[in-house]
């Protein structure tokens, strides 16, 4: 046990980096930023798994350890504890009055039977003696039933946990409004999983987002903050399955096919057509934009890698209400009222595709120059929806056609969660017993002179009942009273 309690300690110390910084599974992007601003600290961090605490090796093995301790603990205590239940009460000592309550009271007609009488109705196990002409009695067996209990759901809690890390998944998707998504690897931003898990044990749902209605706070007070964000979905359980609708709000997920679709984030995605210096379409569609704070300041990169014959990039800031007597990107409110966008251009030649993956989000900036203007300034712009911006020396242009919001959707599956919830009910009912049911012992002999010898001893702590009982059995000896 006190190895078990040391391990409880040690775990509860590994878990602190998991609490004080971002961990992958849930915040990707802000482990990367905590990388970028701390590199050296960070990169030791990373080395020791800091910033996936609670799967990591010495976490892992923190945890095995006490799963072991727990089960070397528990089984001889169910073996002492057999034993104890089938036995028979304790012989009665010889001097009761040393005892912490005792007393002695003139004995009635037939003493032994009345005490019985009354210590089978308070439910006390018998040990009857009639050549001593004494009883032991003893009660409170649940307690240490429920200590067992209890000691025994933390076995089955730690399983179910292991058998969701080992078996479990959860990955993150972006999905525009408008749009759909498929339960498969190919359609995840990020995804984490267990050691066991495998491609073929994602469930094949699919979920359409028809709409996603957002309200933000347009009062004097607290202006700006979110009253609600509700998703309406179409989902399709399997292939073949006719489409359901269902509605996902925050905290609020939907279940699919035993996995959970949560609402995580949302954001704005400003549509662009980008035309090269050809004349072509170089690309043309939503861009999804992070936001960086409450009011939807967000930034994002346009790509135009086929443009020709110089292919095109913007880095770009979209503010869903820009203010109407200002060119500097900034945003009033988090709903679109007056959006706008604010670019600056980049150019390059032409590059080999070479199949590496690339961030969406940022901008590869190698062999590419910003286009400035004459006068040395960068060259910047600010559009409304539906204006154009025309490069200079016929490099191409860049229209604000509107914008398109999205969504982000975390979809997670924990199989031994129903194993993990149970044992924590059955935990929380032994805990119960073990607090609240109090062991006790009580005897009563009978002297030779006519007089009985009543004492009792609490197994365990308890303030108040005991004096009570001893009474109350000296009292039906004496009276022939039962309660």
């Amino acid at each position: 046990m006190r190895t078990a309690l040391t391990l409880l300690f040690v775990g509860a110390l590994a878990a602190i980096p998991g609490g004080l910084l971002p961990q992958r599974p849930t915040s990707p992007l802000k482990v990367k930023a905590y990388l970028d601003e701390n590199p050296k600290v960070g990169a030791i961090y990373d080395k020791l798994g800091f910033f996936d605490a609670y799967t990591s090796p010495w976490f892992s093995a923190i945890y095995l350890l006490l799963l072991v301790s727990l089960v070397g603990c528990i089984i001889p205590r169910i073996m002492t504890y057999a034993r104890a239940v089938r036995a028979k009460p304790v012989p009665t000592p010889r001097n009761l009055t040393r005892l912490p309550a005792s007393t002695i009271v003139p004995a009635g007609a037939d003493p032994l039977d009345r005490a019985e009488e009354f210590l089978r109705g308070k439910r006390f196990r018998i040990r009857r003696d009639d050549a001593d002409a004494s009883i032991s009695a003893e009660r409170g067996y649940l307690r240490e039933f429920g200590n067992l209990v209890f000691h025994t759901s933390l076995v089955f809690i730690l399983l179910g946990i292991a058998v969701g890390v080992l078996f479990g998944y959860r990955g993150t998707s972006t999905v525009l409004v408008g749009s759909g998504f498929s339960n498969n690897l190919s359609q995840y931003d990020d995804i984490r999983s267990g050691a066991a898990f495998t491609d073929q044990d994602l469930p094949p749902f699919s979920v359409l987002i028809d709409r996603f209605d957002v309200r933000f706070e347009t009062g004097p007070v607290n202006t700006g903050q979110p009253t609600d964000f509700t998703a309406l979905v179409r989902v399709v359980d399997s292939p073949g399955a006719a489409p359901r609708n269902a509605v996902i709000k925050v905290n609020q997920p939907i279940d699919v096919a035993g996995a959970e679709v949560h609402l995580l984030g949302h954001g704005y995605a400003p549509k662009v057509t980008v035309r090269d210096g050809q004349g072509n379409v170089a690309w043309s569609g939503p861009v999804i934009f992070l936001p960086q704070d409450g009011t939807f300041y967000s930034i994002g990169v346009v790509k135009a890698p086929d443009a020709r014959p110089e292919r095109l990039a913007f880095e770009g800031i979209f503010v869903p209400t820009a203010p109407v007597d200002s060119a500097m990107p900034r945003s009033l409110f988090p709903d679109a009222y007056n959006p706008a966008l604010f670019l600056n251009a980049w150019v390059g030649p032409p590059r080999v595709e070479d199949g590496v993956p690339e961030n969406v989000y940022s901008l590869d900036k190698r062999g590419m120059t910003q286009l400035t203007r004459p006068n040395g300034d960068l060259l910047r712009q600010r559009l409304r929806q539906g204006e154009t911006w025309t490069l200079p020396e016929g490099r191409g242009s860049i229209s604000f056609d509107g914008y398109q919001r999205w969504v982000t959707l975390q979809v997670s599956s924990t199989p031994g969660m129903w194993l993990t919830l149970t044992s924590v009910m059955i935990g929380v009912a032994g805990l119960c017993l073990s607090l609240f049911v109090r062991p006790r012992r009580l005897w009563i002999r009978v002297r030779p002179d006519g007089t009985a010898e009543v004492a009792g001893l609490d197994r365990a702590d308890a303030r108040t009942g005991l004096e009570d009982d001893v009474l109350g059995l000296a009292d039906a000896v004496e009276d022939g009273k039962t309660d």
